[in-house]
This record gives structure tokens, C-alpha cells and sequence, in this order.
């Protein structure tokens, strides 16, 4: 606790891990909104070409306009970026 002030200060936040097969319909919020499009859901896993090949690629469409695009998942990990669930 700090004695200055009486509250806990944050406890700093744990590096951002996820498994790209598990990506599917998850929930991401834009950390910089633009036209209006600040919530997301993760629509599509992209299947890469070599069937062994480990995912790359997600479709993740904003909720707000339906417009979709795709990226690479590890996008997602950028705190600049992207916020995990809906804020």
C-alpha cells in the first residue's frame, strides 16, 4: 500500500499472450477509434496455404459498419493498437 496516499498502486500488466486458434470470435477494441468503428469481433481464422503452416492471419470485422479486413494476429498484441475485449 502507499503510505502517501492509502491506495495500491496498479499492478503493472502482464504481457499479452494468445494462441491464434483460440481467436476466433474474440472481442478487440480499437485504442484509436476511426469512423466510428471502435469495437471488433474476430469473424474468420485465415487457413494458410501449406496445411502444416501454423495462422498468421485473422478477419476481424467492426461491429459498428460490418466493413472487415484482415491482418496478421500478432497485430492484436500491439497495446497501441488493439485492447483485448470491449472497452
Amino acid at each position: 500500500m502507499d503510505s502517501t496516499n492509502g491506495f495500491q498502486p496498479k499492478p503493472k500488466r502482464a504481457a499479452l499472450r494468445l494462441n491464434a486458434t483460440k481467436l476466433l470470435l474474440t472481442k478487440w477494441t480499437a485504442a484509436q477509434p476511426q469512423n466510428k468503428e471502435k469495437h471488433f469481433i474476430v469473424i474468420k481464422l485465415i487457413e494458410p496455404e501449406v496445411p502444416e503452416a501454423q495462422i498468421e492471419m485473422v478477419e476481424i470485422e467492426a461491429t459498428y459498419s460490418k466493413r472487415s479486413f484482415q491482418l496478421p494476429w500478432r497485430d492484436l498484441l500491439d497495446e497501441s493498437q488493439w485492447l483485448q475485449g470491449w472497452k
